[in-house]
């Protein structure tokens, strides 16, 4: 059994187990367990117990060979890049390599030795049948690692990825609403439980994960601003979809302070009051594992990034409005701005955009005043609804799934 104890880091457990590599040196792997500090101890105990029962020391690439078959070499590369990866990152290498690039590879049964350039193009070729070109252009980029890696370590003398085609990206044209579709959208919307987050989404162009990331330590009454400081991701855990919570932002230009606009500083003020109210009449029953999240709902619970993803689109359909997806609501933001005048330059820090269309320095600084004049412009080309009733706790939207 390797040896391990828990930690708490952002008022949450986690388990740190160690165990010694091949040199004798003491390698420490953190694993999240998803539990608030407060009233968990017993809890988070027996879970480090179990984990440090059922873990298994990773293999080295001393353990690897070009002899053996490449579907297998994937997934033992897979777990020794699994430290260095976001996990985000492994969870979408891990469900592609489960499917279908290992059993596609298996079945031919190449072994990393054998491996050339035209059974990547056949399997391209293949693949391109069925799904996307970008799908995979994301196929490519996980070969092309794992490949990279077997030359690094000796074991190839040529990545032969690099001899492929790489399939082309699509096309892709984002949805686009002016100000009356965002008026009528509004409108629509208006005391449901995805008001707020469109609201947000839509006048800041904050990402899903952006959105469902804040808390109210990013948001200052005082000074009326609103920042991104974490993200809440979906990533793919053995076949199970889990939002993640990141002490970070997509990008370093991600990381912004906005202005609060309109009339956003009373409807956050409403949501806080509604949720410490929940907090009294819940009691041991309000979820306290999300507390300091603004969008969660009257048991505590965080809103999920699927509901987003899928509940917006259904929501916009049942009421027959311009079909778009959550993110479009962004492209939306860019656009207003556009047409009110917001050069380029400030509206790619008003995103928090790392590479907006054509435009040059991506970690250019604006002074405070060029995003109060983005707020001032998206106020103008747009009008804010009416306070509402947030205290209402947001109405469950009928049909939701």
């Amino acid at each position: 059994m390797v040896a391990g104890h828990l930690a708490v880091k952002g008022g949450k457990y986690y388990a740190v187990l160690s165990y010694k590599n091949s040199e004798g040196k003491r390698i420490p792997k953190w694993i999240s367990l998803g539990l608030p500090e407060k009233g968990n101890k017993r809890k988070a105990e027996a879970e480090l117990l179990k984990l440090r029962s059922e873990f298994e020391i990773p293999q080295e690439a001393g353990e690897l060979s070009n002899d053996m078959l490449f579907a297998d070499y994937l997934l033992e590369w897979l777990e020794i890049a699994k430290g260095r990866l976001a996990i985000a990152t492994y969870g979408s290498y891990a469900s592609m390599i489960k499917y279908p690039i290992g059993p596609y590879f298996r079945k031919k049964k190449f072994k990393l030795r054998e491996l050339e350039a035209r059974h990547l193009q056949v399997f391209y070729s293949e693949m391109l049948k069925k799904v996307k070109s970008n799908t995979v252009i994301h196929y490519h980029a996980i070969i092309h690692s794992a490949l990279k890696y077997a030359v690094k370590t000796d074991m190839l003398i040529q990545n032969v990825a690099d001899k492929v085609d790489r399939p082309k990206k699509n096309d892709f044209q984002p949805v686009f609403l002016s100000a009356d579709e965002m008026q009528e959208m509004f409108e629509a919307l208006r005391g449901t439980k995805l008001e707020l987050p469109v609201l947000v989404a839509a006048f800041y162009g904050f990402r899903r994960g952006e959105v469902l990331g804040l808390k109210w330590d990013a948001i200052d009454f005082e000074r009326g601003t609103i920042s991104v400081k974490r993200t809440v991701t979906s990533v793919n855990i053995d076949g199970k979809c889990q939002d993640i919570e990141k002490q970070s932002a997509k990008t370093k230009s991600s990381l912004r302070t906005l202005p609060l606009v309109g009339s956003f500083k009373d409807y956050f003020m409403q949501v806080k009051e509604a949720q410490e109210l929940n907090k009294k009449i819940c009691g041991n029953c309000y979820n306290y594992q999300y507390d300091g999240f603004v969008f969660v709902d009257e048991m505590g619970e965080r809103m999920k990034s699927n509901y987003l993803t899928c509940s917006f689109p259904k929501f916009l359909e049942r009421h027959g409005l311009k079909r778009m997806r959550f993110h479009d609501l962004r492209h939306s933001c860019a656009s207003l701005l556009l047409a009110n005048g917001v050069p380029l330059k400030h509206i790619q820090e008003w995103l928090g955009h790392s590479d907006f269309s054509t435009t040059a320095n991506i970690y250019a600084h604006l002074d405070y005043s060029s995003k109060i004049s983005s707020a001032q412009a998206m106020e103008n080309g747009l009008s804010m609804p009416e306070n509402g009733s947030f205290e209402s706790k947001w109405k469950t939207i009928e049909n939701e799934k």
